[in-house]
């Protein structure tokens, strides 16, 4: 009855009404009016809310910081709907904690803008020429920084890249824009901004670095060389499940006694591992909890290996099974025991220990984080895009497994499940949605490979040069056969019972 009453009554999420908010919503306790930007954050999704934002709300909170507000920013037509919501409730967001026992949510207001999305990008542009804009940060998923998936080296082929190198003035992606903007920069002295990767990619500065310098170097080779000199690119790891937004959390906003357009859910758990590389200075986001370090690396290998190859590991499985949630795929004893088997056996001999954690207990804590059940998250949404996620999360432990002559063939049988789902259906016969940017050769190789599995291994810009080794490859080839002829939980149970 209580929650019926906050839903009927709640409130319009807006700086006007943050003092009428139900009493137990934390909120900002800064003057937002004094705010300024040091911030452009391109790429304003749900994780870049409940993660980067949280932490310099934190700060703000505290009285610091108040000149490093957030400008949003997007670059893909679907990004103007986003900038509405967030324009029309004076860009706060409600953050939902959706710990096991409890909910509890607060309201932050670290952004105070968000650029007019564009075609030419110029009022991004624009704003990244700022002289007060310091640091330009991203969230553009793992598979947007154009790498070429055979050579790890940038891929000049790509048509948004070749409209950017013939055309830079008028760039139709954000590290076009972002080039452009330093071009600028450059001309009137007002010098380079540090330049933050915050997706899930091994060495996401440098990757980062290769992309705007290569991007920069097909049309203004000095621009390029500046670039790389003055600006910095620092190494992130960055850590907090955060589902999409839907039915059930615009419900749940409303019955906390908001209505908010856009909130996000989270589980009670970040980490911020950042390397203290910053060319115009940078928030004290470790007085707040995030972590400066030299050693990004391994805090970065042990959550890609772990947390987002268990994440492809399980909901593989999962959507093969008809299991809609990722605690629900934990729930399930098979697919459970698959991660724990693999990640244990198979990725943890190529983790190494990082200060406070141990590869064991980082498992057992991943394992824990996986079966929130008040985490809605979809296996679908885990699953998406697997042509990034597949050579990025799981291909180099199978790699260094064959380096150093540890177990791969719980990696063989994950790899077979990614190939049977990407034939479009589950085993009760429904159809899998498409779900991934190349999802129409994928699901074409995945079909010849019911007959012939080397046809998926054959894709050597995932591969390489796995299709023909001796162990990998036939592995691979037993599982496959295995999946389409007994299904996947015959296949599973063959694996644990090894």
């Amino acid at each position: 009855m209580n929650i019926q009453r906050k839903e009927d009554s709640a409130i319009t999420l807006c700086d006007d009404s943050l003092s009428k908010l139900p009493a137990e919503i934390a909120r900002p306790t800064y003057d937002r009016s004094a705010l300024t930007a040091g911030i452009v954050h391109i790429g304003l999704g749900n994780f870049h809310r409940a993660h980067q934002a949280w932490y310099l709300h934190q700060l703000m909170q505290q009285g610091l910081a108040l000149d490093w507000a957030i400008i949003g920013a997007g670059v893909r037509a679907g990004d103007a709907a986003q900038r509405e919501k967030l324009a029309a409730q004076d860009y706060l967001t409600t953050l939902i904690q959706l710990d096991p026992s409890k909910t509890t949510a607060e309201v932050i207001g670290p952004m105070i803008d968000f650029v007019p999305v564009q075609e030419t990008n110029a009022a991004l542009i624009k704003q990244m020429t700022d002289p007060a804009i310091r640091i330009v940060a991203l969230t553009v998923t793992e598979g947007g920084y154009y790498i070429d998936p055979a050579t790890k080296g940038f891929d000049t082929d790509h048509p948004e890249i070749k409209h950017d190198a013939a055309e830079p003035d008028t760039p139709v992606t954000a590290f076009g824009a972002m080039i452009a903007a330093l071009k600028m920069r450059r001309a009137t002295g007002v010098g380079p901004f540090s330049c933050m990767s915050c997706d899930n990619l091994q060495g996401n500065g440098a990757i980062l670095r290769q992309t705007i310098v290569s991007l920069a170097r097909l049309s203004d080779p000095a621009l390029a060389d500046w670039i790389d000199q003055h600006c910095s690119f620092p190494n992130s790891m960055v850590d907090c499940i955060v589902p999409a937004t839907g039915p059930k959390e615009l419900e749940l906003v409303k019955s906390l006694g908001i209505n908010d357009a856009s909130p996000v859910t989270h589980e009670n758990f970040r980490q911020w591992v950042i390397e203290d590389d910053f060319c115009a200075g940078r928030p004290d986001w470790d007085k707040v909890g995030a972590m400066f370090t030299d050693n990004v690396h391994d805090f970065e290998a042990m959550k890609i290996r772990v947390l987002n190859g268990g994440h492809q590991i399980i909901s593989n499985a999962g959507e093969l099974l008809s299991i809609e949630t990722i605690a629900g795929c934990m729930a399930n004893d098979a697919v459970r025991g698959l991660f724990e088997k693999v990640a244990r056996l198979e990725i943890l001999p190529h983790v190494k220990e990082v200060p406070g954690m141990t590869p064991a207990n980082y498992v057992t804590l991943i394992s824990g984080r996986f079966a929130n059940p008040r985490i809605v998250d979809t296996t679908r949404r885990v699953a998406f895009d697997g042509s990034s996620r597949h050579p990025g999360f799981l291909i180099p432990s199978i790699h260094d497994g064959i380096a150093k002559g540890t177990p791969i063939s719980g990696l063989a049988l994950v790899e077979a499940l990614w190939a049977r789902m990407c034939a479009g259906h589950r085993e009760d016969g429904s159809a899998i949605i498409p779900n991934d940017p190349f999802w129409d050769e994928l699901q074409a190789t995945a079909l010849a490979a019911k007959t012939d599995p080397a046809a998926w291994l054959a894709q050597r810009q995932y591969y390489g040069s796995l299709a023909a080794h001796a162990t990998f490859a036939p592995s691979f080839t037993q599982w496959l056969d295995m999946i389409w002829e007994r299904g996947t939980a015959a296949a599973i149970a063959h694996y644990l019972q090894d």
